[in-house]
């Protein structure tokens, strides 16, 4: 980001006058602090893989672009194949590395597209509020990820284009009940044109799998002074057990 660059702040929580759905595409406030860094930011502490999944047109390269590169063009080109982003933001002291895999949405790619899910900590599935078939084939792209993927990814559910409203053709409603039916870890909707909530996505996601690697550094911590205590009893035991053959005179 050049110094002339002014640093994007995302509006979380933040209400839209314009916006008559603003309190629903409102998201909760990252509980952690953060400081977004520029997309060649070469350090890092933890590193993720993302992949970006969703039918041809729905605007998953616009998103991606706005959130971390902060520009958005009308005449952006389908994706061919992929595009590669990083999203690097600071939280709670550690560097972390957002390694985005933006995929094409054709069929004619769609073998291609099932090697990306491979190791992917996280997967956002992006669907166009204005587009109800993009909505459908959301089930599709789930069950292709849920086939493919890590059992343990995470899913994000986006509505895009909320920029047209007075195109929508799926609700609000509709994309939280499909999110909590099918037990996804977030939905939200979004605006690569106008900028709402793209970078939240990212900073969610973040979040996350912060919140998950914490976790799992708390219980692998757990399970090995739980090990070295088992081995202390042990040893007292056999040191016992070594005593009681002795004669008593």
């Amino acid at each position: 980001m050049s110094e002339n660059q002014e640093e994007k702040k995302p509006d979380i929580g933040k209400e839209n006058p314009e916006d008559k759905n603003s309190k629903k595409n409102s998201v909760p406030p990252i509980k952690y602090e953060y400081e977004i860094l520029s997309e060649d930011y070469t350090n890092f502490d933890l590193s993720f893989k993302l992949i970006v999944i969703g039918d041809s047109g729905v605007g998953k390269s616009c998103l991606t672009n706005n959130a971390v590169k902060n520009i958005f063009t009308e005449s952006y080109n389908a994706t061919v194949g992929f595009e590669f982003f990083t999203f690097n933001v600071k939280m709670s002291g550690k560097i972390i590395k957002l390694q985005i895999w933006d995929t094409c949405g054709q069929e004619l790619y769609r073998s291609l597209i099932t090697n990306f899910y491979r190791n992917a900590s996280l997967a956002i599935m992006v669907y166009a509020i204005n587009d109800r078939a993009t909505f459908e084939n959301i089930e599709m792209w789930l069950r292709e990820l849920r086939t493919h993927s890590n059992p343990d990814a995470k899913v994000f559910l986006i509505g895009n284009k909320v920029d047209l409203e007075k195109e929508r053709e799926i609700t609000t409603e509709q994309g939280e009940n499909y999110s909590k039916q099918n037990k996804l870890d977030l939905f939200m909707e979004s605006s690569a044109k106008t900028g709402l909530n793209t970078q939240n996505i990212f900073l969610k996601a973040a979040e996350l799998l912060f919140d998950n690697y914490n976790k799992y550094q708390n219980e692998k911590k757990e399970n090995e002074n739980e090990d070295n205590d088992n081995k202390d009893q042990s040893q007292v035991l056999r040191d016992d057990s070594k005593d009681s053959t002795k004669g008593c005179c």
